[in-house]
């Protein structure tokens, strides 16, 4: 098989870059060495920057339908944060497992025709200046795939990342946790009965967080002195949950069933470069880090959307030089942060009189409303601004706002605007001379005229709804140059 872009891994951050990809017309294919979903809880959050990124392509209505629960603002190490301290539509945390996430995309990508190639484990990766070609072992034999790109999309495990020698350097794991889905007697309710964020005050005997998660099963995620004693290959027995149980909630909250349970640790580690050639890697294949804040598959998410667009650019010719670079440029920034807050946050949680000690400190300090909003930026992802080139704006480099607007269609909202996954010109003043002179880039740049205070008579949006260019046309080079970095030349 040929094709254009092969995705390994068909986790969130793999089938958002490829509904990203085949939204865009490119011929892409995943390649998944699981037969079928593993049917494991996995992540649990999506975060408001994902929120954002999910709606600019209808899916966020969707997903909402098969989520457990909203629940307001976030959490830093088991500190409230509130996200209303930034401007969106979405500051809240979505309860929903990561295979609910993975069903919805993979529904998406039937809709737009990219094929999930289940039961085929990559065992052999090269490339040269023209393309890629990955040897596969599937139950029908050896095969092999070429394509022009690929992209290892495969987990902290990633055999794309091992195949090519690339090193992952970081830190290792300091604390063991483990993770359980489980079933519960519970006859005196000790337990929540709804799905709320994991605020919790650790002490010497670390702590345990329990929350429903459908279908009679609760997550139950805990570590403890007993844990720190083990090693990351022991077995994970139903007496050692059945003692934190205990240890959280009395003797009245009984185990009956462990559907799956995984220790963990706050190992972090990060690959010095995304792209290597003509294979680029997303997601944990790129970084790993502790779950602490609820981070992890909104990571792997935004790589994915923040890529898709770029490589359908240099897959139909049209990109312009250097475009596909600025995947590593703004996206390993963004992931470092994260390895950093997850790191200080492990801390918060380590069970010593020093820690704690700290921990009571930064407890006070999140609740200053200033301070609340630089975590809580940091935490959900809308913090994020790309240093990009052009005259300095407060919108440059920073996620649209999801404005009401009024076009020839009616009225809607901006991220109405960028379901096609084009890049889109607003404007709110001289709509023919701004019309005229965004012609030529028509058919990767949308255009509306829209009724919103936007602090600039035309501001220019990328595909993943980032602004790259803000002002007037009396700038009317400033805007030729930011859709030629961003939309490649003009056509004729």
């Amino acid at each position: 098989m040929n094709v254009d872009v092969v995705v390994v891994g068909a986790g969130p951050t793999g089938l958002m870059l490829a509904a990203e990809l085949g939204l865009a017309g490119v011929r892409a294919v995943v390649v998944e060495r699981l037969a079928r979903r593993s049917g494991q809880s996995k992540a649990l959050g999506i975060q408001p920057r994902s929120a954002e990124a999910l709606e600019l392509r209808g899916l966020l209505e969707p997903l909402m339908d098969r989520a457990i629960q909203r629940v307001p603002g976030g959490h830093f190490a088991g500190l409230r944060l509130d996200y209303t301290a930034w401007d969106t539509r979405h500051p809240y945390s979505i309860g929903i497992p990561q295979g609910r996430v993975e069903a919805l995309l993979e529904e998406r990508l039937g809709e737009l025709g990219v094929q999930v190639l289940r039961g085929q484990e990559v065992t052999g990766l090269s490339q040269d200046a023209d393309g890629v070609e990955a040897t596969l072992l599937g139950p029908a034999g050896e095969s092999r795939l070429t394509a022009r790109f690929l992209v290892g999309c495969d987990g902290g495990r990633s055999t794309v990342r091992e195949l090519l020698g690339i090193g992952f350097p970081g830190l290792d794991g300091r604390l063991l946790s483990v993770v359980a889905d489980i079933t519960i007697s519970d006859p005196d309710g000790a337990v929540p009965e709804t799905w709320t964020l994991p605020v919790m005050t650790p002490d010497k005997t670390g702590k345990g967080y329990i929350a429903p998660i459908g279908d009679g099963v609760h997550r139950f995620l805990f570590y403890g002195a007993e844990q720190q004693r083990l090693s990351r290959d022991t077995p994970i027995s139903e007496d050692e949950v059945q003692r934190a149980l205990h240890n959280e909630f009395g003797p009245g909250v009984r185990l009956t069933g462990v559907r799956w349970a995984s220790r963990f640790t706050d190992a972090s580690r990060q690959v010095e470069r995304y792209r290597h050639g003509r294979v680029l890697l997303a997601g944990d294949a790129a970084h790993i880090h502790s779950p602490m804040g609820g981070q992890g598959l909104n990571l792997g998410l935004q790589d994915a959307f923040n890529l898709g667009w770029k490589l359908a650019g240099e897959i139909a010719g049209w990109a312009p030089e250097g475009l596909l670079d600025t995947y590593h440029s703004e996206r390993h920034p963004v992931g470092a942060r994260v390895l950093a807050n997850t790191r200080a946050q492990a801390v918060l949680i380590v069970h010593d009189e020093e820690n704690l000690a700290l921990r009571d400190i930064v407890e006070q300090l999140v609740r200053v409303p200033e301070a609340n909003r630089i975590v809580a930026g940091m935490i959900s992802g809308l913090d994020v601004r790309h240093d990009l080139p052009g005259r300095r704006h407060d919108l440059l480099g920073r996620q649209v706002p999801d404005l009401d607007v009024v076009t020839a269609a009616g009225p809607g909202r901006v991220a109405e605007l960028l379901r096609d996954g084009r890049g889109l010109l607003l404007t709110t003043a001289d709509e023919a001379a701004f019309a005229e002179a965004a012609g030529p880039w028509s058919a990767r740049v949308g255009r509306a005229h829209v009724k919103a205070e936007l602090g600039a008579d035309g501001v220019l949006v990328r595909p993943d709804g980032y602004v790259c260019w803000a002002g007037s046309i009396a700038d009317a080079s400033g805007l030729a140059d930011a859709l030629t970095r961003w939309a490649g030349a003009p056509s004729r």
